[in-house]
């Protein structure tokens, strides 16, 4: 037996073709009563439908709809708002006409309606151009039509022009109210898709979809992958083995786009043209290319997760609280960056972890290819003291206007820095670091664990040029707090001050309370004037 080329692909730009790549039906989904879409359908139901990009929602759509129309009842048109957001009303709506009209009549001829001649010439008549318009063309279609059910798909709906969001949405609502209970109808389903949850959408106070059931596009799951990568298989001869794909999944999370990327990766560069089976290890060559990639995926999520890094990086090192009505949180979901998990807010999937975390970090210089040796004590313990004392050199460095919002020191910069610079003694997988951690008595700032060992700093800003008060309240955090609760005798202190100018010597502070060792780091944030 020897290697077969493939006919087909991993696709990775825009609607997967069957006939040209590697396609599998998405599992699960469904609405909040657990019905698939084609029962929402069947039932004549309302349903939104909302997923980051390139998530797979206009393969699914568009798969569905060939599906649907091996019925002759259903006609499914198809619609897209992606480019029409700056577009005037009578613009928009003219623009609905033409892929109506057009989808309709040929689905028509298709299924050899006989009362086309009808429908032709009535909307020879009838042109769009405002949302009432758009209404009366289905009320008129009900009495022209019998036993069809036009379904409309609109992807990219949150495109729509937004001097039209409350008119389109309060149409469609108008016509679900006045028909909901009518067996025979022109108009008989509808499902908006995009990227945010538009059964959310708030307009003149009230949610003018409100009506519509809420559908979530599930990521991959496990046997999605598998049958995905066996049809690879079957077409070359080239298997994957199970811990592979499990490796795939577990560091994907489903995500589509990322499946097909490290297909593509994997049996394209890593091992091409061969019957040598795709294993454990050649994944992880895959994903270490992948992270190094330039590609317009990483690109455009990049944008997204720079404007909301801060909480971002919470995410990654906290056990964040899920929180639907949080708008960061929200901003960074609909972009397909985080989702909830158990409760808590988690970044969507390893991958995305790996290249943001070093991005952002590489962006504020703190993340150097260091020597983890030249940081180590006997025992494999974390020399802290030295870690601290470059960190303050690292401040020095990069000035001090990052801690300055509207002329205020910042605090969360602080943190954000220090995150930064820790992140190098844990990266490899030695360790753990988290900050704003709930622990007991308080939330500590930070927590980084190397071998098991807990390292506990906490962070403050002075602002008010009271430095003994910022520090005695630090110390008794420390050591009647987090320490006890932690169950460690050693804590650390990093007190950024504005009356210490950036560039001074830092020495560290010993102090000693109830049996705790505290060591105190002051460093310098002042400006000069």
């Amino acid at each position: 037996m020897s290697y077969r080329k493939p006919k087909r692909i991993f696709e990775s730009a825009g609607i997967v073709n069957p006939n040209s790549a590697y396609y599998v039906p998405l599992d699960n989904v469904t609405n909040t009563y657990k019905q698939d879409i084609k029962t929402m359908v069947d039932q004549g139901r309302y349903f939104s439908m909302f997923a980051p990009r390139q998530s797979g929602k206009s393969t699914f759509l568009k798969r569905f709809c060939d599906e649907l129309q091996k019925d002759p009842q259903y006609i499914a048109l198809i619609l897209s708002f992606q480019d029409y957001k700056s577009l005037e009303s009578a613009r928009f709506y003219e623009l609905i006409e033409k892929k109506i009209y057009s989808q309709l009549l040929l689905r028509l001829k298709e299924v050899n309606c006989e009362k086309i001649g009808t429908v032709q010439e009535f909307l020879s008549g009838h042109h769009l151009s405002d949302h009432i318009s758009f209404r009366l063309l289905f009320e008129e279609l009900n009495s022209i039509i019998e036993f069809k059910k036009i379904v409309i798909f609109i992807d990219e709906f949150d495109g729509i022009p937004m001097s039209e969001l409350e008119n389109f949405l309060t149409a469609l609502r108008e016509l679900y109210l006045e028909y909901k209970e009518a067996k025979q109808k022109a108009l008989y389903s509808v499902g908006l898709i995009g990227i945010r949850n538009i059964t959310k959408l708030i307009v003149g106070g009230v949610s003018p979809f409100n009506i519509a059931d809420q559908v979530d596009l599930p990521p991959f799951s496990l046997t999605n992958i598998q049958r995905l990568y066996a049809q690879y298989t079957a077409e070359t001869g080239q298997p994957f083995t199970e811990k592979a794909v499990q490796r795939v999944y577990e560091e994907s999370a489903g995500q589509p786009w990322l499946v097909n990327r490290l297909g593509t990766i994997l049996t394209i560069n890593i091992k091409p043209e061969t019957l040598d089976a795709i294993d454990e290890q050649d994944v992880e060559k895959a994903i270490q290319v992948l992270l190094k990639e330039r590609n317009h995926h990483f690109d455009n999520l990049y944008e997204k997760v720079k404007l909301y890094k801060e909480t971002f990086v919470e995410i990654v090192f906290d056990h964040v609280e899920y929180n639907p009505d949080d708008e960061d949180q929200t901003y960074l979901e609909q972009y397909g960056l985080i989702k909830n998990k158990g409760g808590h807010a988690v970044v969507a999937n390893n991958i995305y972890k790996s290249r943001y975390v070093k991005t952002l970090f590489k962006e504020v210089k703190a993340y150097e290819d260091i020597s983890l040796q030249g940081y180590l004590l006997p025992g494999e313990r974390l020399n802290m003291e030295r870690i601290l004392l470059n960190f303050e050199k690292y401040i020095t460095q990069i000035g001090v206007n990052a801690f300055y919002e509207k002329k205020k020191p910042y605090e969360k910069t602080g943190q954000f820095l220090l995150t930064a610079w820790l992140y190098q003694f844990v990266r490899g997988g030695e360790g753990e670091l988290r900050y704003e951690l709930v622990s007991g008595l308080g939330r500590l700032d930070v927590l980084l664990t190397y071998k098991g060992k807990k390292y506990i700093i906490e962070t403050k800003v002075n602002r008010h040029d009271d430095l003994t008060g910022i520090i005695n309240e630090g110390i008794i955090q420390l050591s009647s707090k987090y320490l006890k609760t932690e169950g460690t005798d050693e804590g650390y202190l990093v007190i950024f001050d504005t009356g210490t100018l950036v560039g001074s010597v830092c020495k560290p502070e010993y102090h000693k309370v109830e049996g705790k060792k505290i060591t105190g780091f002051i460093i310098g944030i002042g400006k000069r004037s």
